[in-house]
């Protein structure tokens, strides 16, 4: 509700351009998270970030690591540089930190790590991720992409900002459109230190976030009952699915996201049948052939009455 008031009155300068700089967001991120602004940078979506970590720290022919079942823009990032992609093979779904520190290159530049990852759901505990840090050479950065960090329960929570201080080749990447429920607007930021997000602002588009976007993001920053509720429905809805699922006899990845990854056949046409049926019922659900996992499915977590109207037709679906 924050958010659209804050719309609605930014509106009023709808025939100005944005701030290119993001003053206000960025002083509520940094406000947020206990960072000087410079060690911010804005983007369209956490993707942008994402790709302009590409753009900024590598050049062709050197390599990226990342792991297998991994976000797919890292490999779109990767190519999109005229670089050399390092997949990882996975290890329970996710990652495989020693084998990822194993395989850095002396052409390597950049690292991509989903915690919680996409689409698999699989979590690093911090101590692991900070252990990974210390072995990462100096010259390779490593972006942290944490989209669906605020789905965390408290115990498992972790700042991992505070690494920032410490790692001077660190890139914490986070989104507005998961729990804080901007998807629309697009709007990303990444923090590091200034050495990295310096180079990061230099190439990105100068109106990346509109002006709407801005303010909305701003209101959310400090909308704690909505990010609080907002994770609470995630979590019931996560056990509603699970319970189903376990009621079907399916497998399925324990996640620490918004969605579920689910296997939905024992054949390689499993997921995209399954989709298509699905998608003759009116409910939209992620096939993942293309993460080379075709006997699954990735299953957003929705309101109550969506998660109902997805098992009741799953269930007629598989019989």
């Amino acid at each position: 509700e924050s958010a659209r008031l804050a719309m609605q009155q930014a509106i009023a300068d709808i025939g100005r351009y944005p701030d290119a700089n993001g003053f206000d967001l960025k002083a509520a991120i940094s406000a947020k998270y206990g960072v000087p602004q410079d060690w911010v940078t804005l983007g369209n979506g956490s993707n942008d970030i994402l790709e302009l970590a590409a753009h900024a720290f590598v050049q062709p022919k050197q390599s990226v690591v990342y792991a297998q079942y991994g976000f797919l823009v890292y490999a779109l990032a990767t190519q999109a540089v005229g670089a050399r992609a390092i997949e990882v093979k996975a290890k329970d779904f996710g990652h495989d930190l020693q084998a990822m520190a194993a395989a850095i290159a002396d052409d390597t530049r950049l690292v991509f790590i989903a915690n919680p990852n996409n689409p698999t759901g699989t979590f690093l505990p911090a101590a692991e991720l900070e252990a990974f840090l210390k072995a990462v050479p100096q010259h390779v950065v490593v972006v942290i992409d944490e989209a669906y960090n605020e789905y965390l329960s408290a115990d498992l929570q972790y700042e991992s900002t505070d690494w920032v201080r410490t790692f001077p080749n660190l890139i914490v990447s986070r989104t507005m459109s998961k729990a804080y429920g901007l998807a629309g607007l697009r709007v990303g930021f990444a923090i590091g230190q200034p050495g990295v997000t310096d180079l990061l602002n230099r190439i990105r588009q100068p109106f990346n976030v509109n002006s709407l976007a801005q303010a909305a993001a701003v209101a959310a920053l400090t909308d704690k009952a909505f990010l609080q509720k907002s994770a609470e429905v995630n979590a019931q809805g996560y056990k509603q699915l699970i319970q189903a699922f376990d009621e079907l006899g399916l497998t399925y990845v324990p996640s620490y996201g918004n969605f579920v990854l689910v296997k939905v056949g024992d054949d390689d046409g499993a997921g995209a049948r399954v989709n298509l049926a699905l998608l003759k019922q009116g409910i939209i659900v992620r096939p993942v052939g293309n993460y080379g996992l075709p006997q699954w499915l990735r299953i957003t977590v929705g309101l109550p009455e969506e998660n109902a109207a997805f098992i009741a037709a799953l269930k007629t679906i598989l019989g």
